[in-house]
């Protein structure tokens, strides 16, 4: 998750490896959830998929908040 107001702050992410049912087991992920100190930010998530080092997938969705 990136702030596209202030992009330098870390919120966290890293990869993840899914297990043989294509699940994140619960846990393994850990974020900072948004809360900018004063007015709205906007938020960006990506997730990707790999395999072999080739991207497979990208998705990514933004979102103001708060709203």
């Amino acid at each position: 998750m990136k702030d596209l107001d202030v992009p330098g702050y870390n919120h966290g992410g890293g990869k993840v490896r899914l297990t043989t049912s294509g699940t994140v087991p619960m846990g393994v992920f850990k974020y900072k959830s948004p809360c900018p100190p004063n007015g709205s930010h906007t938020y960006e998530w990506t997730a990707k998929a790999r395999a072999g080092g080739k991207v497979l997938a990208t998705a990514k969705a933004r979102r103001k908040y708060p709203e």
